[in-house]
């Protein structure tokens, strides 16, 4: 199982921060799994100008190819007026409509305050909808308070994390069984 994780983001570091804690707890519980962390703020990607995403040279083509060879994605991302980031819109722009289809998503947001809880709902999850991604239901919403020094000093936001793990875990296997049990009534 290959699980792709995008910090979603080039400024900050909080999202950063979330993404890697996430991680750790992922690497403990499935170190079978392989896993690509991608940092965007570590790639130059070209803007979306309509090409296949396999046309894309360098970078833009690395991180599109990751993300389409993945069984399970955790999307990181903050909140910049009261938005998703350009940068993380741009990658989905990249992409072709169904590039999510038998994929699981998690969602891990980074907001400076309580008020943008819902752009998850309202933004991200109608576009990983639409490219057809099995989403997990909860995703983790990680405030500025939940933060010290850059670091998650919130248990309940660690416990949160663990489970969007185990969820998304539990989802990807249960979406391979219906995918096997549907592959095996063709007699071909």
């Amino acid at each position: 199982m290959k699980v792709v994780g995008i910090s979603g983001s080039i400024v900050g570091s909080k999202t950063k921060a979330a993404l890697s804690l996430l991680w750790e707890e992922m690497v403990k519980a499935y170190p079978d799994a392989e896993h690509v962390l991608l940092d965007l703020a570590d790639y130059e990607l070209q803007f979306s100008d309509g090409r296949n995403y396999l046309d894309y040279p360098g970078d833009t083509g690395y991180v599109t190819k990751q993300i389409m060879q993945a069984d399970i994605l955790f999307i990181g991302t903050p909140i910049f007026q009261a938005s998703i980031p350009g940068t993380l819109k741009n990658v989905f722009d990249l992409l072709p409509p169904q590039a999510l289809r038998d994929k699981v998503a998690g969602i891990v947001v980074t907001a400076g305050s309580a008020k943008h809880f819902l752009v998850a709902e309202q933004q991200l999850k109608p576009i990983l909808s639409y490219m057809k991604a099995h989403l997990v239901s909860t995703y983790v919403f990680v405030e500025e308070k939940d933060f010290l020094n850059g670091k998650i000093m919130n248990d309940d936001v660690h416990l949160r994390l663990q489970r969007l793990v185990e969820d998304a875990f539990d989802l990807a296997e249960a979406q391979a069984a219906v995918r096997a049990k549907k592959e095996a009534e063709y007699d071909f």
